[in-house]
């Protein structure tokens, strides 16, 4: 073999290389005339450093509802777990139109089991609340294992299978009921236009769907949610805490930029280093009650 044929897949690779790096080159310097970094990925993570578990969005935004009516219908952190670890096994928390025989939905609930039909299984309100009127009848559901109350709810083939996910749950419970609070944020790439500039009617749409019970108000450049409609005195900050996590797992829906809460604050524009911060004075929210949830 000649000497030029042995030298060109080295000179293949180093072209290969240099377009990979020209590439990468490109989108650093459209990252930062734009502003933008999308050299992270887009989820929402519960928990502490070194402690956490991470959803992606379309698993975050589900999660929001379930926890959402939890939240409406007051129960403890402990039913959310056991709903959260049960959607994980069944579905990975997705609305999915498929599954074992006529399983659907996120619950895979089956009509022929008396769960409904199946458009009402595969109604993702209807199936979470169809998930919680059957765990509340289970006597001490709030003392058993996780995988025991979840396998009495589903009468599942694998009543093992459900404690893998007991940690995921427990952190994102916790966090969503205010129990945890600010171990909840998401990383988000940048709100397209149009949904930040709909964010208002947004917020009001998903809040009428999820937590029926709050009304949001107006309030210049912010939307403000008070959460004591969801439970008053020592537990307004909890609840405060409860809709601010809510607004974050439903913020690639909303389309919402930050979120206040308590003197803290979660910026959309951080990206990858997204993370509760304490609101200088001044700042939008800076002395506002416990109770109230500012979004824009």
């Amino acid at each position: 073999m000649s000497s030029s044929r042995r030298g060109r897949p080295a000179k293949i690779l180093v072209t290969a290389l240099v377009a990979l790096l020209l590439v990468v080159g490109g989108v650093l310097a459209v990252n930062r005339l734009t502003g933008t970094d999308t050299r992270f990925t887009a989820r929402c993570v519960a928990g502490t450093e070194g402690d956490a578990a991470a959803l992606d969005l379309e698993q975050a935004d589900t999660a929001a509802l379930i926890g959402a009516v939890a939240l409406e219908r007051a129960l403890p952190a402990r039913a959310l777990t056991i709903a959260i670890a049960t959607a994980m096994q069944e579905s990975r928390i997705r609305n999915i139109d498929y599954g074992d025989r006529d399983s659907l939905g996120i619950f895979q609930q089956r009509p022929s089991q008396d769960w409904g039909s199946p458009e009402e299984v595969m109604d993702p309100y209807y199936a979470t609340n169809a998930f919680y009127d059957v765990l509340v009848t289970i006597e001490g559901y709030q003392e058993m294992e996780i995988t025991d109350a979840a396998q009495a709810v589903q009468r599942s083939a694998f009543p093992n299978a459900y404690a893998q996910h007991e940690t995921l749950s427990r952190h994102f419970a916790s966090a969503m009921t205010g129990h945890s609070p600010g171990t909840l944020t998401c990383r988000l790439p940048p709100a397209e236009p149009e949904a930040t500039a709909g964010l208002g009617e947004q917020l009001r749409s998903r809040l009428a769907l999820d937590l029926p019970s709050l009304e949001v108000a107006d309030d210049g450049d912010r939307q403000v949610i008070d959460a004591v409609a969801l439970g008053g005195g020592a537990q307004v900050e909890r609840m405060g805490w409860a809709v601010a996590a809510w607004a974050l797992l439903t913020a690639e829906h909303t389309g919402a930029s930050s979120v206040t809460v308590d003197g803290q604050v979660w910026d959309r524009a951080d990206g990858a280093d997204a993370a509760w911060r304490p609101l200088a004075e001044g700042e939008p929210g800076y002395g506002d009650d416990a109770g109230l949830v500012g979004v824009n």
